[in-house]
């Protein structure tokens, strides 16, 4: 039986970032004041404790009666009434716009005898297939993959997402020692203090609602100034990238953004998450001085082209040239997100780093010597970069990113480049066939092993691919040369510091990684 499902808590295993909801405006702020954000903190629970650090009431948000009080402490609330929790694995085949494409791939489920599930998601539709307890095996969800993917009805790139629904009817329940007091509306601590969620202090106000699927969501609610003292260390920290004016193109970037996507998840009672799916938000302990400074020094102050807010993404580091977000994203073109060197050096494509630049690095895993003018050299360990595998380690990463066993790999071959030299398409070609991958989807599938032995996402598509050879001249392993870390669209965190170690002035820097912009106060 179909069910719909609205948009839930995720966790997912394999990172996506889609750009299919990122360049709208869901809710764009209004200009003249100050609005305030609401972060869904804790996304979708059954049960969380909130409070204060001093005196605090706990009020019905509809009625405004106070429900309970308390001082430097937390109460209980819990999900009650009739509501069942469950989460369960889904796995997600597809995303579509298209009417006729779910109507088509739910007859095709249906009629093998699959349960199906589409998600309502930024204008279309996710479509999920199966369900599995929390604790099945890989082995069990891999052959049930793999069956669907036989079956015509997803790809090898489909993933599985563990994702918490709540049927029946959701209310909340506030407990205080002895006293518990049950309500249909979401509550809210005010407090002159700090407010907490789940130990976590916070400025503004705490709140419980549901989001959704009808579970628990911990938002907190305050003004958006307040909320960036809590984003920019999190997103460029102080310590050790403490350049004033780097950290305020970060704090300019990340309110742009902040202000372009409010009401992005009003679904789920809240504006963003505080992860890296939107900024990372660390609340009240995450604060710094510096940052704090930054904040301050550009209230209101936002990045526009042609008199809108711009998409204001950003990346730890370029790798040395940034990139068009429509080589790295199935997007169109942006006039603002075009890529740029990060040094004084033209953006001729002779600039972009060559296969040479990165062997003839003296340390390509940490740069931290001024290298011709790069901005970024100085301050990322990750400017320069070089992993290598072996023969049987690279046919395990490529079979699990394929979903299937591809044997021995004979050639690793980039079929194109983007004029920011990042690999655009490449090819594998494996005892049991040729596989192919695009774009920013490459750093997914080609994964290095880390020390720990766990595979890792390759740190950028900025890379040169090259096998290494025995005696014999037969394939004993492939090693991969690379700069930066991240996408590469739109602002290098460290180039900034880089650039304002330099001198650059924050409208520099934001003009500089986002071309043709305008600066404007917003309030």
């Amino acid at each position: 039986m179909k069910k719909v499902l609205k948009l839930l808590f995720v966790f997912t295993f394999v990172s996506i970032f889609s750009l299919q909801g990122i360049w709208g405006n869901p809710a764009e702020a209004s200009e003249g004041e100050e609005p305030d954000i609401r972060i869904g903190v804790v996304p979708s629970v059954d049960s969380l404790e909130v409070g204060a650090v001093g005196k605090f009431d706990v009020i019905d948000k509809e009625t405004g009666e106070v429900l309970l009080t308390g001082d430097n402490e937390e109460v209980q609330v819990e999900l009650a009434g009739s509501s069942v929790v469950k989460t369960n694995y889904r796995l997600q085949v597809s995303y579509t716009t298209s009417n006729a494409a779910v109507a088509d791939w739910l007859h095709l489920a249906e009629s093998n005898g699959y349960p199906t599930y589409v998600e309502d998601y930024n204008n279309g539709w996710r479509l999920l297939i199966g369900e599995f307890p929390s604790d099945a095996s890989f082995a069990v969800r891999n052959a049930f993959k793999n069956e669907i993917v036989a079956k015509g009805l997803g790809a090898s790139d489909a993933y599985w997402r563990l994702i918490t629904t709540v049927e029946g009817e959701s209310t909340i329940k506030v407990s205080k020692g002895e006293t518990a007091i049950t309500t249909t509306n979401p509550i809210q601590v005010v407090s002159e203090d700090l407010v907490t969620i789940d130990g976590k202090k916070y400025r503004g106000i705490a709140e419980v609602g549901f989001n959704s699927s009808g579970a628990l969501a911990g938002i907190n609610e305050l003004p958006i100034e307040e909320y960036l003292y809590g984003v920019v260390p999190r997103e460029l920290p102080p310590v050790p990238y403490g350049e004033l004016e780097a950290q305020k193109s970060q704090a300019i970037a990340a309110r742009t953004y902040a202000l372009s996507n409010m009401g992005k998840r009003g679904k789920d009672g809240y504006d963003l998450l505080p992860t890296t799916s939107d900024q990372v938000y660390g609340g009240f302990d995450a604060e710094h001085p510096i940052s704090n400074d930054a904040v301050d020094g550009t209230r209101g102050i936002v990045a526009t082209y042609e008199g809108k807010l711009i998409t204001a993404v950003f990346n730890s580091t370029s790798g040395g040239f940034s990139a068009n977000n429509e080589d790295v994203w199935s997007s169109d073109p942006v006039p603002y997100l075009r890529g740029v060197p990060d040094a004084q050096r033209g953006k001729a494509f002779e600039h972009v780093p060559s296969l040479e630049v990165f062997k003839n690095n003296s340390n390509s895993k940490s740069l931290r010597a001024a290298s011709e003018g790069d901005f970024e050299a100085d301050w990322s360990k990750y400017h320069r970069w070089n992993f290598e595998w072996t023969a049987e380690e690279m046919s395990d990463v490529l079979s699990a990113s394929f979903n299937t066993e591809v044997g021995k790999v004979y050639e690793i071959n980039v079929l194109e480049r983007s004029s920011s030299g990042r690999v655009l398409n490449i090819e594998f070609v494996t005892e049991n066939g040729t596989f192919y991958e695009t774009k920013d989807r490459i750093r997914t599938t080609l994964k290095y092993i880390n020390a720990s032995g766990n595979q890792a996402s390759l740190l950028s598509t900025l890379f040169h691919i090259e096998p290494v050879k025995d005696n014999n001249k037969e394939v004993t392993g492939f090693k991969v040369y690379g700069g930066g870390w991240g996408h590469g669209v739109g602002l290098s965190q460290t180039g900034a510091v880089g650039m304002a170690e330099k001198g650059a002035s924050f409208e520099e820097i934001l003009k500089h990684y986002y071309q043709g912009i305008d600066i404007e106060d917003r309030y």
